[in-house]
């Protein structure tokens, strides 16, 4: 399910031996198996372990990255990742792997990269570093790393920033589809309604017209139903109020996306403030701010849009950008030539601008604000405002997750805090230490954001109850 994120490596992942549409066979083997064959595939076995170290280690997470976000199987296809180098990454059916790199990934083919803060594993971008180039890891620039005395973490920050962690020894289980099985209806109750419920509740911020369920109680009554029927109805789906595949992974699809867009804060806020007048035809091969700009446009509207493809703002007009362009071209009539002139550039910018002040609150772009890390470990013994904002993010999550109890907002870190940091970081899968670090904040900070859109209100929108004389807002 698509809530809570715990750390894990499937045992088996299912390969597409072609571009996403091709009709290309399907083949499923081993983790640990395809990471040796992607390896000895995109790297040499001859570099530096170090370099070959920190290869590998952006290989698992970028695959781990498709499995976790369901990237291709909430678009409806029956595999995990593809074989094509344009999108996923290297491949080959029935390859010899190379000795060293076999041993290699025996030791750490369940160590992922993440970013503090985030559960899932990073979408680490790579390439050769020669005749093409990113943003992400440089392949053969990290050999050149690796030469001049880099250890394996020392490359993985230079590419990646030093916001990242490495995390060891996740648990190997099978991975199964998040959808249960069995379509979901009125009369149900269970973890799988309450997903839906908050799905739908965190939706419903975007699309006013959903109704919120209230309370979020794992019961799929008529408030439930009522909700997924809208759902159905604004995405052109058979409005029966039922939750069967087709809805389930477009709840997905749109929940995902809209986390997904409250991540691109920072590059938003950046990107409001520079001249966004057409600059000159931007088309493949360009690189640089335009394309940037261009990308984060189009990463907006793919939030909200399922006819458009996700897509990686790294700045490099390349096949996923041309692919994004021709499907946007397609939708709203331009000649679909991959080429961003002015006419597509205006469009482009007219449908982000609407979306935005369709979607989003009068001064609020990004939604629910939340305190930065201080700078400062909070522990047990700790006082101030920071321990008083971190009690009151635990209230509202606890609200959502039983087994984190409610603290008094007193300002002071006592036992009922440290019991309920400690909670929270054994259900999301960090060291449950008591201490918030930055990496706990930042997790419990976004956890909170989350929880508050999904039960807040928009001003158009019926809240999903009755409202009574003495009723009030949640605080």
């Amino acid at each position: 399910m698509p809530i809570t994120i715990v750390p894990f490596v499937p045992q088996y992942i299912t390969v597409h031996l072609g571009p996403p549409d091709s009709n290309a066979e399907n083949v499923t083997v081993t983790f640990p198996d395809y990471i040796k064959n992607v390896a000895s595939s995109e790297i040499y076995p001859t570099w530096d372990e170090s370099a070959i170290r920190a290869n590998i280690y952006a290989q698992i997470s970028f695959a781990l990255n498709r499995i976790y976000t369901e990237y291709y199987r909430s678009r409806g296809y029956n595999f995990d990742i593809t074989n094509s180098t344009a999108i996923d990454q290297k491949f080959i059916q029935g390859r010899n792997i190379f000795d060293n790199i076999d041993r290699i990934v025996n030791e750490i083919f369940n160590d992922y990269i993440r970013e503090m803060g985030v559960l899932e594993p990073l979408a680490a971008k790579y390439c050769n570093g020669t005749t093409v180039t990113c943003e992400g890891l440089s392949q053969w620039g990290s050999e050149n790393l690796a030469q001049q005395g880099y250890s394996t973490l020392d490359i993985l920050y230079n590419y990646y920033g030093y916001n990242i962690e490495l995390v060891n020894d996740a648990p190997v289980r099978e991975f199964m589809e998040s959808y249960p099985g069995t379509p979901i209806r009125r009369g149900d109750s269970g973890a799988y309604v309450k997903v839906i419920q908050r799905e739908l509740n965190l939706i419903s911020q975007n699309y006013p017209l959903i109704p919120k369920i209230n309370p979020v109680d794992g019961i799929f009554g008529e408030n439930t139903e009522e909700a997924v029927r809208t759902f159905q109805e604004i995405f052109n789906l058979t409005p029966d109020g039922v939750v069967g595949k087709a809805t389930w992974y477009q709840l997905i699809y749109l929940y995902t996306g809209i986390l997904r867009l409250n991540e691109l804060d920072s590059q938003g806020q950046r990107l409001f403030g520079l001249n966004l007048q057409y600059p000159d035809a931007i088309s493949e091969g360009n690189t640089g701010e335009k394309v940037t700009i261009l990308q984060y446009f189009l990463s907006v509207l793919a939030s909200f849009d399922p006819n458009l493809p996700f897509l990686q703002i790294d700045g490099t007009f390349g096949p996923e950008t041309k692919n994004a362009v021709v499907a946007f071209q397609e939708q709203y009539g331009l000649t679909p030539d991959g080429v961003v002139g002015e006419k597509t550039w205006d469009k482009i910018y007219d449908v982000f601008k609407g979306t935005v002040d369709t979607v989003f609150l009068d001064e609020e772009v990004f939604g629910i604000k939340t305190v930065p890390y201080s700078g400062t470990v909070l522990e047990f013994g700790s006082t101030g405002e920071s321990v008083l904002t971190l009690q009151q993010y635990l209230n509202v999550i606890s609200l959502s997750y039983p087994q984190i109890n409610a603290v008094t907002p007193t300002g002071n870190f006592g036992p009922q805090t440290r019991q309920s940091v400690i909670a929270f970081q054994r259900e999301f899968g960090l060291p449950a230490t008591g201490r918030v670090d930055m990496e706990t904040w930042n997790l419990i900070a976004n956890t909170y954001r989350t929880e508050i859109s999904a039960v807040t209100s928009r001003p158009t929108q019926y809240p999903g109850k009755e409202l009574r004389l003495n009723d009030r807002d949640p605080q």
